[in-house]
């Protein structure tokens, strides 16, 4: 679902004050109100702008919303720690439906409002709830029935999967040894009381960013785009059920230029270099190696090095192209300038 970013809604800095927050709501309200403002936009805008004031006008709400950091931007994808896409609003499990304004019926709250707060409304949170201001509202039956128990507790599995990106070089996959992999998870706390009051594991927030830092030892046939799984990584339920990482594979190599299993490496030699012909010790993934460059030798011409390159997933490895790159030194003498210019006279 969208990430919404309440403080950009109400055009207020995160560091706003209840009475500047109050007093950009009141404005946008009336901007925004449809029956002042009758363009197409203007009715979403209304819900937004009430939507975001219901959150940051709210301390224990402001204060869940605050723990998701300062990071995230509108637009981007959100998902919600396990347990809290259960109190889905308009239709999805609870019996409200929408609020209202002065008459106005503005429809239900977002999908991202629901996933951070619906048990706040439906008088599941710790912290309690403010009254809104708005008319509309049912929580009748808000109670959780034996059945949306049992089905909580069948969680599937793919909810509880998590997908991450996982920058590594060349070099990571050649050492053959466990990378460190760090992630932050965000869930549902645990540890509130029972019958209320402070929450000292997550401030009152009901939400808990967790740390996490695992060791993963990766495939040595790794491709670009490639997603590896590791099993029982992901996020966990109340129940104890715990879903699985996926990690993106996203090879990012300064030194190499990938293409399949071929891989394609500059080489620097100087204008004799290139015209006499010389012998180089280069650097590759397999070890050091001395390779011939012949007389003659452009830059910009390809060697191929067979087998040198990345593994395949059948056996053997792709090769490796030394791409020739001449190079003229900055600390040339006077003697050696003097030199190329009687060879551009000849």
């Amino acid at each position: 679902m969208e990430y919404k970013d309440y403080y950009e809604i109400l055009g207020v800095k995160r560091s706003a004050t209840e009475a500047e927050i109050k007093s950009a709501y009141r404005k946008l309200a009336r901007k925004y109100h449809p029956d002042v403002n009758k363009t197409k936009e203007a009715e979403s805008k209304f819900k937004d702008i009430n939507e975001a004031y219901e959150v940051l006008s709210d301390k224990a709400k402001r204060q869940r919303y605050d723990s998701l950091g300062a990071n995230w931007q509108g637009g981007q994808s959100y998902t919600p720690p396990p347990g809290f896409e259960q109190f889905g609003f308009g239709g999805q499990g609870a019996n409200y439906q929408s609020f209202n304004f002065n008459g106005q019926d503005l429809g239900g709250f977002s999908d991202f409002f629901s996933s951070l707060f619906g048990d706040m409304m439906m008088g599941g949170a710790t912290t309690g709830r403010r009254n809104s201001g708005f008319s509309g509202f049912d929580f009748a039956g808000a109670q959780q029935t034996q059945s949306s128990r049992s089905a909580r507790r069948q969680t599937k599995a793919e909810d509880l999967d998590m997908t991450k990106n996982l920058n590594i070089t060349l070099e990571d996959i050649f050492a053959k040894r466990p990378i460190t992999v760090k992630f932050s998870n965000m869930k549902r706390c645990n540890q509130c009381p029972p019958s209320g009051g402070y929450c000292s594991a997550c401030g009152g927030t009901g939400i808990i960013n967790e740390q996490k830092s695992i060791k993963v030892k990766l495939p040595p046939e790794l491709k670009q785009g490639q997603k590896i799984r590791v099993k029982g990584e992901g996020k966990s339920d109340e129940y104890g059920n715990k879903g699985d990482l996926y990690l993106i594979i996203n090879i990012n190599d300064n030194e190499y230029q990938i293409d399949g299993y071929d891989l394609t490496k500059d080489i620097e030699i100087t204008p004799p270099e290139a015209v006499l012909g010389t012998k180089k010790e280069i650097k590759t993934l397999h070890g050091n190696i001395n390779i011939k460059i012949p007389p003659k030798t452009s830059s910009g011409q390809m060697l191929r090095l067979k087998e040198l390159g990345l593994p395949k997933k059948g056996g053997g490895f792709g090769n490796l192209n030394a791409r020739i790159k001449i190079i003229v030194p900055k600390d040339l003498t006077d003697r050696q300038i003097e030199l190329y210019k009687q060879i551009q006279q000849s």
